[in-house]
C-alpha cells in the first residue's frame, strides 16, 4: 500500500473539514455512546459498528452525522458511500482524500463504495504543556483489517507513546531531537515547546505518515524537520537541547535459529524490531546519546531489559550508565516472565494461535530458546531519563522499580525532582540547614494505630502527584514536614523539635538532614 502524501491546500481543507465535523475524541464518544466506545477501547468492535450502521445508511437525510461516516470508515474499516464521505469532507471530497492517500474508491457514483487505506483518529492527550488534541494518520490496524499487521506497519498513537508523551520534560526549549517518530506524534508534542524539532526514522513510510500529520496539526512558525535514517546516524555530529524516543526496544531473535524461526514465522516489524541481539539496542542507545546532547540536556526514552540469572537488572542496567558518563534515572515500570514476554510481542502483530497456530507456535518456542540462551528469568520495561552534565562527573544515578499507579502527566515532576537534585548537589548539611521549605500541597499524612492508643505505631507521608511515593516517617521528620511552611529554617525547625523530643540537637539534625535531602529530591519539600 501506498504511503500518504501531503498536498498543503488539501491538509489545509481536510483540517477545516475535520475540525467543522466535530470528529474529535469526545465527539466521537458522544456518537457512539459509553457502551459501546468502552467496547472499542477493548477493540471490541461490533457495538461501535451497529451505532454507526443507521447514521451512515441515512446519508441522504439532513441529519445524517459526518461523525458516523469517519468512524466507520477511519477507524472500523466499514466501506462507506461516495456520498456520504462528501458530505463529511465537504471541502475536502472523496477525491481529495484519495488523493492524498487516505482512501480508495469503486467508482465515482453516489453509492459506489469507499474505503479506507489509513487508520486517521482523533487524538487526546495531556502532556506537561497541557491539553494536546489532533489527528493522527496510521497504518490500519488489526481490527479493521482482521489480519497480521504488515511488516513496514505504522502505528498509531499507542500506550508507549502516550506513556513517553506524559513522562517527558516540557520546558520550553531549543532544538530536540524526535528518534524513532513512527507516525510523529512526539514530534508534535515537542512542537509546542522547542524551536526546532528534528525527527528521524529509519522508514519512509514512517516519516510520509509523520510529514501529513505534522502538516495537519504541527503549530505555525516552528521548523520540524524529517530525516531517514537507523537510530542516531541521521544526526550524527548535532547537538540538541532534548531526546525523545520510543525506540524499536523489543527483544527479539535474531540470531540462530531462533531468529531464522521468528523471521520465517512473523518477519521483521520496523516499528518494533530494532536488528540486535537481546537488549542491546537499548544499551547503544543510553551509551550513544550522550554525543547528540547539548551540555545540561535531557533524553528520555523508553526500553526493555533483560533480567538474566545471578545478576540483578539494576547492576546490569546500572552498568551502562556508569559507562555512557551522564546523571541517569531509570524507572522500572513492568516485569514479564519470558513466555508473557513472547506471547505480548507476537500477538501484537496480530498473530493468534487460533488464525495461525503453527506461526504462534514456531515463534512462542523460538523465543523462549533464545532468552533461554541468555539465561533470561524476566524482561523489565521502564522511562530512562539522562542527562549531559554541564560540567564536570555525572551527579546523579539512581535506578528503582515503581510499578504501582503514577499521576499522569509525569513531565513536570520528573523536571522538579531533576531540579531538586541540582538544588541539593550544591549544598552541604549546613546550607540545607539554613533553608526556609514548603511542603508541597499534595503531601498527606497517614497515621496507623492500635486501637486505644494514644500514639500512632506508623506514620506514613504520602505524595498525591507525581509517582505517589509513601514514606514511613519517624515522629520527629513527620513534625519536621508539617513545620515547613517557608517561616522557620531546616535548622530551626530541628533545634526546636529536639527540645521538644528531649534528644541532642546535633544528633537529630543526623538523623533528619538525610531524610529531608530524599524528600527535597522527590518533590515532598521545595525551597
Amino acid at each position: 500500500m501506498q504511503p500518504p502524501v501531503t498536498d498543503p491546500a488539501l491538509v489545509a481543507s481536510l483540517r477545516a473539514d475535520l475540525g467543522s465535523s466535530s470528529y474529535d475524541v469526545d465527539g466521537v464518544e458522544d456518537l457512539l455512546g459509553p457502551l459501546a466506545a468502552a467496547a472499542l477501547h477493548r477493540e471490541q468492535p461490533l457495538p461501535a459498528r451497529r451505532a454507526v450502521a443507521g447514521a451512515v445508511a441515512g446519508v441522504a437525510s439532513s441529519h445524517h452525522d459526518p461523525r458516523a461516516t469517519l468512524a466507520a470508515l477511519f477507524l472500523l474499516g466499514l466501506p462507506v458511500p461516495r456520498a456520504a464521505l462528501d458530505r463529511a469532507l465537504p471541502a475536502t471530497g472523496t477525491a481529495g482524500a484519495e488523493r492524498l492517500g487516505l482512501v480508495t474508491t469503486s467508482g465515482a457514483g453516489d453509492d459506489d463504495e469507499v474505503r479506507a487505506v489509513a487508520d486517521l483518529r482523533p487524538y487526546s492527550s495531556v502532556d506537561a504543556v497541557g491539553d494536546a488534541r489532533w489527528w493522527l494518520a496510521s497504518d490500519l490496524g488489526e481490527l479493521a483489517t482482521g489480519g497480521r499487521l504488515a511488516t513496514d506497519h505504522v502505528l498509531g498513537a499507542g500506550g508507549a507513546s502516550l506513556t513517553l508523551a506524559q513522562v517527558t520534560v516540557r520546558e520550553p526549549t531549543g532544538r530536540v531531537l524526535d528518534l524513532g517518530t513512527g507516525c510523529g506524534i512526539q514530534a508534535l508534542h515537542a512542537a509546542r515547546h522547542a524551536r526546532r524539532v528534528v525527527a528521524t526514522d529509519i522508514s519512509r513510510r514512517a516519516l510520509a505518515f509523520a510529514g501529513l500529520n505534522v502538516a495537519l496539526n504541527a503549530p505555525s512558525g516552528v521548523d520540524v524537520e524529517l530525516r531517514q535514517g537507523s537510530m542516531l546516524e541521521p544526526v550524527a555530529g548535532e547537538r540538541f537541547d532534548l531526546v525523545v524516543s520510543n525506540p524499536p526496544f523489543v527483544i527479539t531473535p535474531h540470531a540462530g535459529a531462533a531468529g531464522r524461526a521468528v523471521a520465517d514465522a512473523l518477519g521483521d516489524y520496523e516499528y518494533r524490531d530494532g536488528g540486535r541481539a537481546g537488549d542491546d539496542l537499548v544499551r547503544d542507545l543510553i551509551l550513544g546519546v550522550g554525543g547528540v546532547l547539548a551540555p545540561g540536556g535531557v533524553a528520555q526514552l523508553l526500553g526493555n531489559w533483560e533480567h538474566r540469572r545471578g545478576e540483578p537488572w539494576a547492576e546490569r542496567v546500572g552498568a551502562w550508565l556508569d559507562q555512557a558518563g551522564l546523571d541517569g534515572w531509570i524507572i522500572q515500570r513492568e516485569v514479564l516472565d519470558p513466555a508473557e514476554y513472547a506471547e505480548t510481542w507476537i500477538r501484537d502483530g496480530g498473530t493468534t494461535p487460533d488464525r495461525e497456530p503453527d506461526a504462534w507456535a514456531a515463534a512462542y518456542g523460538a523465543w523462549l530458546d533464545d532468552f533461554a540462551t541468555r539465561d533470561v528469568e524476566a524482561v523489565g520495561f521502564g522511562i530512562v531519563t539522562l542527562r549531559r552534565p554541564e560540567s564536570g562527573r555525572p551527579t546523579l544515578r539512581r535506578l528503582e522499580e515503581h510499578t504501582g499507579s503514577v499521576r499522569q502527566p509525569l513531565g513536570a515532576h520528573i523536571a522538579r525532582s531533576l531540579a531538586g537534585h541540582d538544588w541539593l548537589a550544591a549544598r552541604d548539611d549546613a546550607t540545607l540547614a539554613a533553608a526556609r521549605l514548603v511542603t508541597a500541597a499534595d503531601v498527606t499524612e497517614e497515621r496507623y494505630l492500635t486501637p486505644g492508643a494514644a500514639d500512632p505505631n506508623v506514620v506514613i507521608l504520602r505524595q498525591g502527584d507525581g509517582l505517589g511515593r509513601g514514606v514511613q516517617a519517624s515522629s520527629p521528620l513527620a513534625a519536621l514536614v508539617g513545620a515547613c511552611d517557608g517561616e522557620l529554617t531546616v535548622g530551626q525547625i530541628v533545634g526546636a523539635l529536639a527540645a521538644l523530643f528531649e534528644v541532642p540537637a546535633d544528633a537529630l539534625a543526623g538523623e533528619l538532614l538525610p531524610a529531608v535531602r530524599d524528600l527535597v529530591r522527590d518533590g515532598f519539600l521545595a525551597e
